[in-house]
This record gives structure tokens, C-alpha cells and sequence, in this order.
């Protein structure tokens, strides 16, 4: 795997959460969890570095198993269909294709790009809701795109590349905003394809998916300041989306459910 080094991922930082990294593949998870182990009959505070260490087995053993079942749908699916992959526009899938992908499928109809553009805001989903059957707050971090179910207030920091906000501003998540998708898109920062040059498009989302595929259309028609409210419009138009928010250098513009804290 080409392994592009997430600097960000030094600013997280939780006082009551264990977080492991889960690698497959092109598949990239930062998980954090307030995993219990396996043949505990109740939730506690774990105190000795032996609990944390099993903890983070234990949660690590949790999540390799989805992340390679969500991996192996999509791939096998991609094999039935090559346009699955390729397109860049919606595309129709069977009924009998796999969850994921039909997930996939109808985050891409609604944002009007190709379903490999909710990839990773699917898998951090799938995975997440997955392993909440095992930890009440679960975050899945993948690439930027973030699943998160949090029972208190998290701070996460804004990463746009050069702009002056990165580091210095932090969205503010309350628990009962959650289970929510956080996905961003960058026309200056990382490797996927976008047409624009927007620093960060972020796009809040009951649905992860969905969350996904529209920061990366909300990305492809914002190459300067002056389109942030285009973006904005776009975004109002589609049902399911819940905030956004749109920086290109030192301009910032914001929409829906969305709290700007300083970092």
C-alpha cells in the first residue's frame, strides 16, 4: 500500500477513548472506541497499561473483520461491474448487490457524481455502526471522512491545507447531533480526484455515505472565494444534508448545523 502520512492525526487526542489504526488494503482507519473486553459483564474505566493494551487488541480483532467484509463486497461487486468504479457519474446497481454498494449507489444519485466517491465516508460508516454493537461511542476516521457516535461534546480540528484556519478553528459536535458523517473534500490537500481548488469542503450527514459523495461534488464547482455560495446553494438543494462548510484560502463560509470553535 502507498501510505500518504496523515499529519493531522497527531492532534487527536482523547482522554477516555482507546484509538487504533486499522490497515487494508487502500483502506486507512483511525478507530476510537471506549471498548470493553471480550467476557466483561459491565463497562469500566480501565487504570493499568495491561487493560489499555488488551483494549486495544480487543478493538483492533472488532473492526479487521468488517473492515475486510466491506472491503471484499465492493471489490467483488467492482469485478461484476467495472463502471462501479470508473464512473464519475451515478450509476444504477442490481438489487441483489451488496449494502455497501447500494449505499454507495444512492449517495452518488443524490450528489450527481460516481459512486467511488462515497467510498470511504461508506466504509467508516459501515465499520462504525458495526462496532457499536460492542462500544457506546465509536469514531471512525478514514482519510478525513469521519463516522463518529459520541455520548459527550468533541471538538475536531479543521486540516485545509495552507489556509490560516487549519489548526486554529475546531467543529464542535454534541452527543445528540450523533451518530453523524463528517466528510471532507480538498482541491489542494491529498490525493482524490476533485475539480476545484476549494482548501476543505465539509459536509455534515446523518449518512456517511451521502456526506462523502457531496463534499466531493460541493468540491468540483468551488475554485475560489467568490464560489462558496454556489457551493452553499448546491448543497441546500440536497435532501439529507445537514451543515457544511466551505474555506478556499482565507475566506470561510458556513451553512445548517454547523459550530466554529477556536481549536
Amino acid at each position: 500500500m502507498n501510505y500518504e502520512e496523515r499529519t493531522y492525526r497527531k492532534w487527536i487526542k482523547h482522554d477516555d477513548l482507546t484509538v487504533v489504526r486499522v490497515a487494508e488494503g487502500e483502506t486507512d482507519l483511525l478507530i476510537s472506541g471506549d471498548f470493553v473486553c471480550v467476557g466483561r459483564s459491565n463497562a469500566t474505566i480501565v487504570n493499568s497499561i495491561d487493560e489499555h493494551k488488551a483494549n486495544n487488541i480487543d478493538l483492533k480483532e472488532k473492526a479487521i473483520t468488517p473492515v475486510k467484509q466491506y472491503r471484499r463486497d465492493i471489490k467483488q461487486y467492482i469485478a461484476r461491474n467495472h463502471k462501479f468504479q470508473t464512473s464519475l457519474s451515478p450509476i444504477d446497481v442490481e438489487d441483489d448487490a451488496p449494502e455497501i454498494v447500494k449505499e454507495m449507489a444512492a449517495a452518488a444519485q443524490k450528489a450527481g457524481v460516481g459512486p467511488m466517491a462515497a467510498v470511504a465516508g461508506a466504509i467508516a460508516e459501515f465499520v462504525g455502526k458495526d462496532l457499536l454493537k460492542f462500544s457506546e461511542q465509536i469514531i471512525v476516521e478514514n482519510g478525513g471522512d469521519i463516522f463518529i457516535k459520541t455520548s459527550k461534546q468533541r471538538k475536531l480540528g479543521i486540516y485545509a491545507g495552507n489556509s490560516p484556519f487549519t489548526g486554529k478553528m475546531a467543529l464542535a459536535v454534541e452527543a445528540d447531533q450523533t451518530p453523524l458523517g463528517i466528510c471532507t473534500s480538498s482541491g489542494t490537500v491529498g490525493h482524490s480526484l476533485s475539480f476545484g481548488k476549494a482548501d476543505a469542503v465539509i459536509i455534515f450527514s446523518k449518512s456517511t455515505s451521502l456526506a462523502d459523495a457531496v463534499a466531493t461534488a460541493t468540491g468540483n464547482i468551488v475554485s475560489r472565494p467568490d464560489d462558496i455560495e454556489k457551493g452553499i446553494e448546491f448543497v441546500k438543494s440536497i435532501d439529507g444534508v445537514e451543515g457544511i462548510v466551505i474555506i478556499v484560502g482565507s475566506s470561510c463560509g458556513a451553512w445548517g448545523k454547523v459550530t466554529m470553535v477556536k481549536a
